[in-house]
């Protein structure tokens, strides 16, 4: 909480209580039965954190990407996988509070906000997912609806939510071809793929969501026809932080865990703690994850401010953070030695739930792509 101004501390306060009260005792069930705890997001969303950064007048809390990235980092010691979903949801709920119109920010904010519904985000296809610009599902016009086919992959929530925000080929090829469309579960021809079977984010269901000529209204639109890309975008930029920010709440929790275990283990005759190898790797640990969490902070001060460089330091912290934490998680399952491979022992699902953090939202071999044409540019 070092630098933050009192009311980001009661923030933080409040989501850490949350996290440790409602989340943690429940992680490993939701995990093993592969829960979605809808009534334990919809109790968080009573404290404003269903729509963090969507405006007052539409239900959301009206809160800056600096206040966002705390509240995620606090509930994800609780559980990353619910909290992963629930920043997803919360990007979905700002991208149609931002490029929605009145009518659309009225009908779809309110109850995304309270999270009486639940929100996708739709980008990635089976055959498009670095290379998002490719997509091929096709919205065509016909009067005053678009008529959708084809497919989307990994879609977190799919199948469970309500609202789907869905990137789709309304022009030519290219990013500039592309629009966002809003659809409702209930639309004839969505359809879900299998419930997929994952390594972790058990707590969340990922399927893929299919589109046979679905009929959307044309007012389900956001924005103009050729703007969807830049709109996925510009969600994607707040995306990353928010998910670099869940992996700094798995890492601290991992650190805590790690702490804890060193203390209570004895082994040849004395506590691990009293081990200087250990001692100085704990110490390496708690250094990575005070500087990859000054890494997100400044990048998502920088996106609030939409200042110019926003947009390479969310891929930065992204990239940063997301490989920092899993290697932190990674370093205090072996201190846990086989004990950390054992499903009883939280610091083993913070492993499996944060390793996707390194793929999704853009994976990290694409945000050293961004960072590097950046630099190049000159």
């Amino acid at each position: 909480s070092v630098g933050l101004t009192e009311e980001q501390k009661e923030f933080q306060k409040v989501a850490l209580d949350f996290a440790a009260k409602e989340m943690a005792p429940h992680m490993a069930e939701w995990d093993e039965k592969e829960i979605f705890p809808v009534e334990t997001m919809r109790k968080a969303a009573q404290l404003g954190f269903g729509g963090i950064y969507v405006k007052p007048d539409v239900g959301g809390s009206g809160l800056s990407r600096l206040d966002t990235s705390i509240i995620f980092e606090a509930l994800s010691t609780g559980c990353t996988s619910t909290t992963a979903y629930m920043s997803i949801h919360n990007m979905c709920a700002w991208m149609i509070d931002t490029f929605g119109n009145e009518e659309q920010r009225r009908r779809f904010c309110p109850s995304l906000c309270s999270m009486e519904k639940f929100a996708s985000y739709c980008l990635t296809e089976p055959g498009s997912g670095s290379d998002a610009a490719s997509l091929l599902t096709s919205a065509q016009r016909k009067g005053d609806t678009y008529v959708l086919n084809g497919s989307k992959a990994f879609i977190s929530g799919g199948g469970d939510t309500d609202v789907y925000v869905v990137m789709c080929r309304t022009g030519g090829p290219g990013p500039k071809g592309i629009s966002c469309l809003v659809l409702e579960k209930g639309t004839a021809g969505l359809s879900f793929g299998k419930k997929e079977k994952k390594v972790g984010w058990n707590s969340q269901p990922t399927r893929a969501v299919i589109f046979e000529d679905c009929a959307v209204p044309v007012g389900n639109r956001l924005g103009a026809e050729g703007q969807g890309f830049s709109i996925a975008m510009k969600g994607l930029n707040g995306g990353r932080i928010n998910i670099a920010s869940c992996s700094l709440g798995a890492a601290h929790a991992s650190v805590l865990l790690a702490q804890e275990h060193l203390t209570v283990r004895k082994q040849f005759g004395e506590p691990l703690a009293n081990n200087q190898y250990l001692q100085f790797r704990l110490a390496e640990m708690a250094t990575r994850l005070v500087a990859a969490r000054l890494m997100v902070r400044n990048a998502a001060r920088a996106l609030q401010e939409e200042r110019e460089d926003a947009a390479v330091l969310c891929s930065m912290a992204k990239l940063f953070a997301t490989d920092e934490c899993f290697a932190i998680c990674n370093q205090a399952l072996q201190m846990h030695g086989g004990y950390g491979y054992l499903k009883d022992y939280a610091v083993q699902q913070f492993v499996r739930d944060i390793r996707v953090h390194q793929i999704l939202e853009g994976t990290n071999e694409v945000m050293r792509m961004m960072v590097a044409r950046n630099l190049l540019r000159g």
